[in-house]
């Protein structure tokens, strides 16, 4: 009987409520790998993990049978409850609705990750609202803009 074999690399990208810049640097790593161990536990591939005070990219290798709806609900849920748990911000701590999930070849793996890698230099030169709408616009994904992640500019 023969198998099925695949890998689909998607890179996804969700922000903080409120887009308030809650992610500390003393913390930013720990969440970083807690995230990649639910990407993990879930049975899908943690690429990497990385982002700014106010959001987060996570570059996944997913298989088919995980919907990634599923998996980015299971990050926000366990990602909210470890920051809260731990009382890493004053009140409580949450993620925005809604998130971005763009999909890329085998050949792109290399410059995603340093593009991940590489957040805070990247925003040195752009906002992450520029960021965000230069990947939808890159993908030709269809938005409006009253659904977006609420803007602080």
């Amino acid at each position: 009987m023969a198998g099925t074999y695949s890998q689909l690399y998607i890179q996804v990208v969700f922000a903080v409520k409120g887009r308030e810049n809650l992610i500390a640097k003393a913390w930013k790593d720990d969440l970083h790998r807690y995230i990649s161990g639910i990407i993990t536990n879930k049975e899908q591939k943690s690429i990497i993990v990385n982002g700014m005070p106010d959001h987060i990219h996570a570059f996944i290798g997913l298989k088919p049978s995980m919907k990634i709806s599923d998996l980015v609900r299971d990050i926000k849920n366990n990602s909210s409850n470890f920051i809260n748990d731990r009382k890493l911000v004053r009140g409580r701590f949450s993620w925005q609705e809604g998130y971005g999930a763009f999909s890329y070849s085998h050949s792109h793996i290399e410059n995603v990750y340093k593009y991940i890698l590489n957040q805070e230099e990247h925003h040195k030169k752009r906002s992450f609202r520029e960021e965000y709408l230069e990947l939808l616009q890159k993908f030709e994904i269809e938005y409006n803009e009253k659904y977006l992640f609420e803007w602080m500019d």
